[in-house]
């Protein structure tokens, strides 16, 4: 069997639904037609993920739905040129240990064999998990440094799941390759370990000499071409969502509304407040179209509400956190409904007015979820706007302390408005800063209304899509809520109380044996219907 380096192109997938044409793919060059194929399958099917890789190489990296295959090998024939044999697609799977580890390590090299006419050499590092039929699948690869024989690359982070599916006694092989332009990188030499090996960190035993087989067949006196050291080696337990909320912690929401006078008159048709007897207003609809997607993570079904933005009675003082139902001791409401009862019996009784402040509210909030850091309970801020914000410096204040605490905040933005100001605090870009301050995390989600609604503005046109689009969604899964938790587990060293280690994962792999003088298409579907994570 040919060495991983020297392979046909390959995929390893965690579901199947792939469309591949190798006649198309050139070495190190990133083909726009495959990579615009893929990201349609990713934006279609969802989430999941693929690795592409040619000859080795890391090509392109995406994600995608998982699917329940079987465990033995399935061969698949290729069609596509009528009369032309097209090869054969071989899917073959591997049961994931729940091994939560993930390993970070740094490594060095001495002395590598110079590739280069004009230069050293361009040294890189490919690291491969040995599969269970012998096989070798590409993990990782590391940075390139440029013309040096003696490399120092930055230390990496890799799950222990993925390096050797919690095996540590399997043989990882690393292979040194010399960078070139045109993808025809050139092979150094290799050397295999083991996770066991590493786990010792850096002593003499984890020294290892680079070796390239056709040399040393050929040289008598060849010895090595070059030594490879391992500088650092640190192993970390990574808990997901699930891991938490299985372990016992509560979720906890608040719901805070916005009822400052650039929402307009709640007499008048054109507010954002406006109460009809027909229809709910944009707040209502956006309240209870998020609201009812959140409520089932809340076991109690009681819901802090509050306002923000108002002139109270008697004295007409402004307030930017009042209660909802009026009770300052008890302001939770039962139920999305609660909730909603009192946001109209609030619109009844105060004067919208102004500023809008976000922070007061955030802060209250952040204030509770600092007083339980146990990991015990977790805190969603969900509000409502209508995009005009009056505090951003002393906002972005707020997010940044809060950050450091078990809390995510989701706003949901209402009306035409533009939400510039909203998009900033999201902090997928750039993360959110104040005083110098970067946050730990990204702990907002910023959500337009508008795009969920007809164009009456009368009625949510997708409720799954909506729910896809909210970090609740996400965490469900494996997105934002999940990252939240990571995040701010390791900031505050909690782990969940019981982490049940039942839950188990399909790693897949797919090899093309294709004629690498031919385009060809194929396609492999599963035979399966598509499985996802379902509620917590």
């Amino acid at each position: 069997m040919p060495s991983a380096h020297e392979r046909e192109p390959q995929t390893k997938i965690s579901g199947v639904a792939v469309e591949y044409s190798p006649g198309h793919y050139r070495p190190g060059v990133g083909n726009p037609r495959l990579q615009s194929r893929m990201r349609l399958f990713s934006a279609a099917l969802g989430w999941g993920h693929i690795t592409l890789c040619h000859k080795g190489m890391f090509e392109e990296s995406l994600t995608f739905p998982s699917y329940c295959i079987s465990l033995s090998p399935s061969l698949y024939d290729l069609s596509g040129i009528p009369g032309k044999k097209c090869g054969i697609i071989i899917l073959a799977a591997e049961e994931l240990s729940n091994c939560r580890d993930i390993a970070t390590m740094q490594l060095c090299a001495n002395k590598l064999d110079k590739k280069d006419f004009f230069g050293k050499s361009d040294p890189f590092l490919v690291f491969y998990r040995s599969n269970e039929d012998g096989t070798f699948t590409i993990c990782h690869k590391t940075e390139v440094i440029k013309n040096t024989l003696n490399p120092v690359w930055q230390p990496f982070t890799i799950p222990v799941r993925a390096l050797c599916n919690g095996d540590y006694d399997r043989t990882v092989k690393v292979d040194v390759y010399d960078w070139d332009r045109d993808g025809s990188h050139d092979f150094i030499g290799e050397f295999t370990t083991s996770y066991r090996e590493l786990s010792r960190g850096q002593n003499q035993f984890n020294v290892y000499e680079v070796l390239n087989p056709k040399k040393k067949g050929k040289k008598k006196k060849y010895i090595n071409s070059g030594t490879v050291t391992l500088l650092s080696f640190k192993v970390e337990s990574e808990y997901t969502f699930v891991d938490f909320i299985r372990g016992g912690t509560q979720l906890n929401f608040t719901v805070a509304i916005d009822f400052t006078a650039s929402n307009g008159n709640p007499s008048q048709p054109t507010s954002l407040h406006y109460m009809s007897p027909y229809q709910m207003n944009a707040y209502a609809m956006a309240l209870k179209a998020v609201g009812e997607i959140i409520q089932d993570y809340d076991s109690d079904k009681l819901f802090p509400a509050y306002g923000f933005g108002a002139k109270l009675p008697p004295d007409g003082k402004i307030s930017h956190a009042f209660p909802l139902n009026g009770d300052s001791d008890q302001p939770n409401c039962v139920g999305i409904e609660g909730v909603l009862e009192a946001y109209f019996q609030s619109l009844r009784t105060v004067q919208l007015y102004g500023p809008t402040n976000f922070a007061p509210v955030i802060n209250k909030v952040a204030n509770c979820a600092a007083e339980i850091t146990d990991g015990s309970q977790y805190f969603v801020l969900l509000m409502i706007t209508d995009g005009v914000i009056s505090d951003m410096v002393q906002t972005k204040e707020a997010v940044v302390n809060a950050a450091l605490l078990p809390l995510s905040i989701i706003i949901v933005g209402v009306g035409p408005a533009e939400f510039d100001a909203m998009e900033e605090l999201d902090g997928d870009e750039v993360r959110v800063s104040s005083r110098g301050r970067l946050a730990e995390r990204d702990i907002v989600q910023f959500v337009p209304f508008r795009d969920y609604i007809d164009r009456s503005g009368n009625q949510v046109l997708s409720m799954a899509r909506l729910a896809k689009d909210s970090p609740l969604y996400e965490s469900r899964l494996i997105g934002k809520g999940e990252e939240d938790m990571q995040q701010m587990s390791r900031g505050l060293e909690i782990e969940p109380v019981t982490a049940d280690s039942r839950t188990q994962g399909l790693q897949t792999w797919v090899v093309f044996q294709t004629p690498p003088q031919h385009a060809l298409t194929g396609q492999v579907q599963s035979s399966r219907n598509v499985k996802k994570l379902s509620g917590v």
